[in-house]
C-alpha cells in the first residue's frame, strides 16, 4: 500500500511539472524536465520494490539496493535544481565547479551508504561516517559558497535560503532513519524503517521542486522576470 501511494505520489508530482512547463511563467523549462525526471525516476525503483525487486539479502539482512539507485539520479538532480535557483540572475559558468563538487560530494554520500549497507560489522559504521562526512561536504558547499552567489540578488537570496533549508531539514532525515533503522543500531523496526524512507522522498523530491518552481514563478509574476537559459 505505501509503495502504491508514493509511485502516484510520484506520477502526480511528474505530471504537475509538465503541466507547469506549458505555461513556464519566466522560468526555463528545462528546469520543469529536471523536476519531472526526479520523480518518475524515483517512482519506477519504488515500483521495483513494490514488485518484490531491487532486495539483496546480505548476513540475512535485507538492503534495498533499488533506493541508491534511485538516490544516485535523482539527489544530484535536486542538487542541480538548487544550483539552478541560486544562479537564476548570475553568468552560470564561473560556478560550475560549485555544481560539480556538490555532485561528487552527493555521489560518495550515496555510494558510501550502499557500501555499508552490504558491509559487516564495523566497516559498515565505517563507510556510514564516510556517507555522513560527505553530506556535511553538501551542507557546508550549499550554504556558504552557492548561498554567496545566490544573494547576488536579494530576491534570489531570500528563495534560495528557503529552498535549501528546506531541502536540508529532510536531508538530514535520511542518515537518522538509516542509523535507527535495521541498517544501523535497529531502535525502530522494517515496517517504520520502510515509511520513513517513503516519506522523506516525497517531501524532498516532489515537496522540494512544487515549494522551488512556485517561488520561481512568483519571482517572475511580480515583476522579475526569470531571464531564459539557453537550452
Amino acid at each position: 500500500m505505501l509503495y502504491t501511494v508514493y509511485v502516484a505520489s510520484m506520477a502526480a508530482g511528474a505530471l504537475l511539472f509538465i503541466t507547469w512547463s506549458r505555461d513556464p511563467k519566466g522560468v526555463p523549462v528545462w528546469e520543469y524536465l529536471v523536476a519531472a525526471i526526479i520523480p518518475v525516476w524515483s517512482g519506477l525503483a519504488y515500483l521495483a520494490m513494490g514488485l518484490g525487486l531491487g532486495t539483496v539479502e546480505v548476513a540475512g539482512q535485507t538492503t534495498y539496493w533499488a533506493r541508491y539507485a534511485d538516490w544516485v539520479v535523482t539527489t544530484p538532480l535536486l542538487l542541480a535544481a538548487l544550483w539552478m535557483t541560486a544562479t537564476t540572475r548570475s553568468d552560470k559558468r564561473p560556478h560550475v565547479p560549485t555544481l560539480l563538487t556538490l555532485v561528487a560530494a552527493d555521489v560518495v554520500m550515496i555510494l558510501s551508504g550502499l557500501v555499508a549497507d552490504l558491509s559487516e560489522g564495523s566497516a559498515r559504521l565505517v563507510f556510514y561516517g564516510v556517507g555522513v562526512a560527505a553530506l556535511a561536504v553538501v551542507f557546508w558547499t550549499a550554504f556558504t559558497s552557492l548561498r554567496r552567489v545566490a544573494h547576488q540578488d536579494a530576491a534570489v537570496g531570500r528563495i534560495y535560503d528557503r529552498v535549501a533549508l528546506y531541502l536540508a531539514l529532510f536531508w538530514v532525515g535520511y542518515p537518522l532513519t538509516w542509523i535507527l533503522g535495521p541498517s544501523g543500531f535497529g531502535v525502530v523496526g522494517q515496517d517504520v524503517d520502510t515509511a520513513l524512507f517513503i516519506l522523506l522522498p516525497i517531501f524532498s523530491k516532489v515537496g522540494f521542486s512544487v515549494y522551488d518552481l512556485s517561488l520561481l514563478r512568483r519571482l517572475s509574476t511580480e515583476g522579475a522576470r526569470v531571464p531564459a537559459r539557453p537550452a
